[in-house]
């Protein structure tokens, strides 16, 4: 998807079983929807074991992604979304 100034952009903290963590990440990367996308992923050190930054040309579009896809892989017990809002 091309970036656009009116794209929704969230960031998707991302909670995975023990011993899942190598297959959701190749899950992850592997996601291909039609209108919003994992632009990046990052795995990380505390309650999270990754942080995907999504993106979509609307928040119905980025929910759908996130539930629809990241919620429904084997090995992901939690998601935290937070969308980035421009303080300008």
């Amino acid at each position: 998807m091309t970036k656009t100034a009116k794209a929704m952009k969230a960031y998707v903290l991302i909670e995975t079983a023990p011993g899942k963590t190598k297959s959701v990440k190749k899950e992850l990367t592997a996601i291909r929807s039609s209108q919003s996308t994992v632009i990046a992923l990052d795995a990380v050190t505390g309650p999270f074991d990754f942080i995907a930054v999504v993106e979509g040309p609307t928040l119905d579009s980025v929910g759908r992604l996130v539930t629809d896809e990241i919620g429904t892989i084997d090995g992901v017990t939690r998601t935290t979304t937070c969308l980035a809002v421009s303080l300008a």
